[in-house]
């Protein structure tokens, strides 16, 4: 009996021990878990930065102070006439056409300021019947304005006023603007001033005709948006989501006169290249490539036997050009400019548009099944 007496205590003792044991390593049982800390954990929201703000306060703050209203009017009859001998392929988009039956032509646009001493960037056909301008800041202060240079090519005009310390934007690179990006159109649609609507970038580089429908040298690579843009808003302000300048608006692609859905905007770097050249020479001095081209397409890429259906063919060379003196060939297909890839007219324009002469720009061509790179100093045109 002391004997089984004994196991049975030891046995008692034994499990006493491990009882312990696994109490004191036991791991705390967890919490139930909130629904706020599974919502939290499994949240899968898209976190929003500054690329997509809430609103557009901040923006609409920075760039409407920098927008003026433009009225201009057509007062000598000897200007009238020789408005009527060309047409305005503008018109419906700005003015009213039958103002010219009933007594001076006149009509309203935007304008943004471009230093604080009174430079003032709007479109050239804004401006380009009157022979008396008068600009109204944000603060409605007016002015009479002097036109500084303009280069009808690509729909831009310079105006000074006199007046210091004015609000100025701080411009964007259009470059590296891209597609889907917030934007916004300041301007006055309609004779309503200090208007801001917003909109996506749509599209890069688009040529609508509308200005080399009168001007065969025409610099068309509009930024496409879907920001509501009306007759008014021409010369006015696109910024981006930080407020940055990001093109002067221009046109709208309407069969109605007013907004039908896409609006187009001048890119910032093209803007400046030309203004600061305006300013500083009553011109616009500009470079050529010396180069005729037609796009790639699928039906040429197999013709050829190409592995890309993107590109611009050299088919023509300007003798002396600065093209040929680079030792660029026909059949040449560029494909980049600066490490910019251009795939249509437009974008190799607005890229060279944006050179000095003298300045010299690399190109990157397709050329016997190679692609290479050649240095090309511009030309004045």
């Amino acid at each position: 009996m002391k004997q089984l007496f004994g196991f049975v205590l030891a046995g008692i003792i034994g499990g006493l021990i491990v009882l312990g044991g696994l109490y004191f390593l036991q791991t705390p049982a967890a919490e139930p878990t909130s629904t706020a800390q599974l919502t939290s954990a499994f949240d899968i929201t898209p976190k929003i930065g500054k690329e997509f703000p809430f609103d557009f306060k901040e923006a609409a703050k920075i760039a409407t102070p920098a927008v003026v209203h433009i009225e201009g009017r057509q007062t000598s009859a000897e200007r009238r006439q020789q408005q009527s001998e060309s047409s305005n392929p503008f018109d419906n988009f700005f003015s009213n056409p039958f103002e010219e039956y009933f007594g001076p032509k006149q009509g309203t646009g935007s304008g943004v300021v471009y230093s604080s001493d009174g430079y003032i960037i709007t479109n050239n056909h804004v401006i380009d019947f009157a022979d008396e301008i008068t600009v109204t800041l944000n603060d409605n202060r007016q002015f009479k304005a002097t036109v500084v240079g303009t280069y009808p090519e690509a729909d831009l005009a310079v105006l000074d006023i006199e007046a210091e310390g004015l609000p100025t934007l701080e411009l964007a690179n259009s470059d590296l603007a891209e597609i889907g990006e917030w934007a916004l159109a300041v301007g006055n649609p309609f004779n309503l001033t200090s208007t801001v609507t917003a909109g996506i970038i749509s599209a890069k580089g688009r040529s609508i005709d509308a200005i080399r429908s009168r001007q065969a040298n025409g610099i068309e690579s509009f930024i496409q948006t879907d920001a509501a843009v009306n007759p008014g808003n021409s010369g006015g302000a696109l910024v981006d989501s930080e407020g940055k300048l990001l093109g002067i608006n221009t046109a709208i692609a309407t069969r109605t006169g007013s907004f039908a859905g896409y609006s187009f905007a001048i890119p910032i770097n093209l803007v400046k290249r030309i203004v600061d050249d305006l300013i500083e020479n009553g011109e616009f001095k500009r470079v050529m490539l010396g180069v005729g081209v037609f796009e790639v397409d699928n039906e040429y890429a197999e013709e050829v036997g190409l592995t890309f259906t993107q590109g611009l063919v050299v088919n023509e060379l300007v003798d002396g050009g600065a093209a040929q003196y680079s030792g660029v060939r026909e059949k040449d297909i560029i494909v980049a400019v600066n490490d910019r890839e251009v795939t249509t007219f437009p974008e190799l324009q607005e890229v060279i548009s944006t050179m000095r002469n003298g300045d010299v720009v690399e190109l990157k061509i397709y050329r016997d099944g190679f692609f290479q790179d050649i240095e090309v100093r511009l030309k004045a045109g």
